[in-house]
């Protein structure tokens, strides 16, 4: 829990990078507007996961999911915000699910090198083997011809 009310504030890089994305080119805002900004935020936020943990605790969860936090923003009025968290959610999850088959056949790839190095290996073994074999015959022909 946190010791202090201060420290529940989003942290201010975000608010101001989020802000200065929002406003047009040339605009700038004061410390005292930037501070009541991330007021408002961190307020928002809170009040947001608190709705949210009621419809956790509803479904006897311990854990806040994705139609929660939908179900929130329904509950809050803020029904315009929820078609964009879904459509950001869905790319989200292409995402992530792009970078997990990416992960995936990387793996693969690896797993494939590391057998053909493997079989490699194995090759050059067989070949040592066979030199070597070679090499007793010669032996074996110069100590006969020597006898």
């Amino acid at each position: 829990m946190a010791e202090r009310p201060e420290d529940l504030n989003l942290p201010n890089a975000v608010i101001t990078r989020i802000i200065k994305e929002a406003l047009l080119d040339g605009v700038n805002i004061s410390k005292e507007a930037q501070s009541a900004i991330s007021c408002a935020a961190s307020v928002f936020m809170l009040y947001a996961r608190s709705c949210a943990n009621n419809f956790e605790m509803k479904g006897k969860r311990k854990a806040l999911n994705d139609s929660d936090v939908l179900s929130t923003m329904e509950e809050m009025e803020f029904q315009r915000f929820v078609t964009p968290l879904k459509e950001a959610l869905e790319a989200y999850r292409k995402e992530q699910k792009g970078k997990k088959e990416a992960s995936e056949q990387k793996k693969k790839d690896k797993d494939k090198k590391t057998d053909s190095g493997e079989q490699d290996k194995s090759r050059d073994e067989d070949n040592d083997e066979d030199e070597e074999r070679l090499e007793e015959k010669e032996q074996n022909k110069e100590e006969e011809v020597d006898n």
